[in-house]
Parts: C-alpha cells; structure tokens; sequence
C-alpha cells in the first residue's frame, strides 16, 4: 500500500537547491509517513549526501539526463515513483516542477495540484492551499488519487534543519524512448542575487515610461541587496530583460519585501507576488488595484519618491 511522501531533489551548481529543503521540512510536517528524495540528472549521485532529512534518496544517474528534457525526466521520476511507493510526491514550482509536476500526474494517471502554498492532512488524505485570482482567493483540492502530486511555492515552507542524509538506492533506468534531445541552451546573465532568492524584489512597471525609469529602482535594489523585477509590460516593451518578469506566464517571487513602483496591480502580475510578506505600492493613481494588496502604500509620483526612499534608504543604512 502506497505511504510516506517522496520530493524531487534539485540541484543548482552542483549543491542542494534551497527549495529541496524546504520540500522536506513540508514533507516533515505533514506526518504522512516516511520522508524520502528522488534526485534525478547525470554525475549527482554524489549530492545525495546533502539531502538531510530523508529516509532513503532514490538516485537516477545517467547520461541521458544531463539536462532537464520532459519526456526524460517524466520517465525516471516515474521510475522513482514506482520503486518508492509514495503516497504523496511534492516538486518545488520552479522551471522543473511547473513542467514535470502535470507531465508525472498524466503518465501516472493521477492528479496534481500546482503552485501551492500550504499542505495538509485530513482524513488521510492531501489537501492543499492555492492562491487564486492574482490572490485574491485561495483554492483548497483535495486528492481521490494516488499518489498525490503537488508542486509547492518557493520560500512557502520552513526548511528542514539538522537530520542526517538517508540511504542511498539507485533506480534503474532505460533511457531509449527519450524524444527529446538538448542541443544549446543560452542561460540570461545577471549581476546579484537571483530573482527567485531575493529577500527584496524592487519591480517597475509600465508607469515609469521607459528603460531610464528604472535608474532608481536598479539602485535601491543593489542598495537593499535585493533584484530588480519587471511587469510583463516592460518585458514585451523591451525594457527590461524577460528573465526579470513576474507575474503568471513570468516568474513567481515570494520575498520577505516586495516594492512595486508604477505597476498597476493586474491579476497575471499579482499571481506572481502574491505570496510576498510584505508589498510596498508607489503609484501615483490612487485607485490602482496594487493598492489592494499592498501592506504600505505611498501615493505619488516615482519621480519626487523615489529618490527620497533611496536617500532615505541609504542614511538608515549609514547610520546602522
């Protein structure tokens, strides 16, 4: 009888992906049986000593899943899932998770619930808690299926602390079959902190303008030791690099402060932000939706604030 919880481990320059952390402290929490890790990719077998926390870490190891492709990774994820026997498979909503989460459930003939933000156990049985409407509703599913697949927000879920790495078991893999194969990929470059690990998300939208808008906003972000984000409006305009867009066909961003300066508060922007602790409006239309989300709000012209914000910023700072 299937049991326990299995998450997908990912890795990032060769270490344990924060995210993965965070998959088993929720995976801890639910008390659904034992925890364990599926790591999937080609030379990772030796990163399995840094996932902590887990039972037992499935491993697929192969040339063949170098890199990430859907059909590759479906079909060892598949295979992890067949030997673990899970109740429950959770994936990060990242670049993977949102690809491979709908892909596992078709194969598996099962159900997944995306973007989640909160897990919990009732009757036996998985629910889970969504936001929805740009955020301003949340949707709670519930599973008839198994396993239950469900891909969860970064930054939703306390990490896993302390626990020691599980043992190791290796998946056989049969690797003919894969359709796809990658044959360049262009990685978009950026100064600082990733969008998707920043503490601080300074965002501009459409009201600056232009590119020379974003002067500030690039400033306090390197000030506050955040990254700098764009509406999908600046994206298409061009101002701004389309790996800085949040919002629903962008990336999704859950900060500990959120600034969004000139951006009106469309629901596809505030599905990706929505789960910021804190978000700061500046916009000189008072009426404007962000407004609504917001927890501080400042109304005025981005020209006179925010200026005096970053001055602002930078004495506190300097006086610290």
């Amino acid at each position: 009888m299937a049991s326990g919880v299995l998450i997908l481990a990912e890795l990032m320059d060769g270490k344990v992906a924060a995210v993965t952390q965070e998959l088993i402290g929720a995976a801890q929490r639910l008390g659904a049986g034992p925890v364990s890790a599926m790591l999937i990719g080609s030379g990772v077998e030796g990163a399995a000593a840094g996932i902590t926390g887990v039972e037992k870490t499935y491993v697929l190891d192969d040339a063949a899943l170098a890199e990430y492709t859907t059909d590759g990774y479906t079909k060892a994820a598949a295979a992890a899932v067949a030997q673990a026997d899970p109740a429950i498979v959770l994936l990060g909503q990242t670049n993977i998770g949102r690809d491979l989460g709908p892909a596992l459930a078709f194969k598996l003939d099962t159900a997944v619930a995306m973007d989640t933000t909160s897990l919990a156990m009732k009757d036996g049985k998985l629910h889970t808690t969504r936001p929805a409407y740009g955020g301003n509703a949340n949707a709670v599913n519930g599973f008839t299926a198994t396993p239950a697949i469900a891909t969860v927000r970064p930054k939703s879920q306390n990490a896993a602390e302390g626990g020691s790495a599980g043992a190791v078991e290796k998946v056989a893999f049969d690797a003919s079959g894969i359709r796809t194969k990658v044959i360049d990929r262009k990685v978009a470059t950026s100064e600082g902190v990733r969008l998707e690990d920043a503490e601080v998300v300074v965002t501009g939208g459409r009201g600056l303008g232009g590119p020379e808008g974003f002067a500030d906003l690039v400033a306090l972000a390197k000030e506050l030791g955040g990254a700098v984000g764009a509406s999908r409006a600046v994206a298409d305009l061009g101002w701004r690099p389309v790996a800085e867009q949040v919002g629903l066909t962008g990336k999704v961003v859950s900060p500990t402060l959120y600034i969004a300066v000139a951006v009106s508060g469309a629901s596809q922007h505030m599905a990706g932000c929505s789960g910021s602790k804190n978000i700061v409006a500046i916009n000189k239309d008072a009426d404007a939706n962000i407004f609504k989300a917001s927890r501080f709000g400042i109304v005025g012209d981005f020209k006179t604030v925010m200026p005096a914000l970053l001055a602002a910023v930078k004495k506190v700072r300097a006086e610290a």
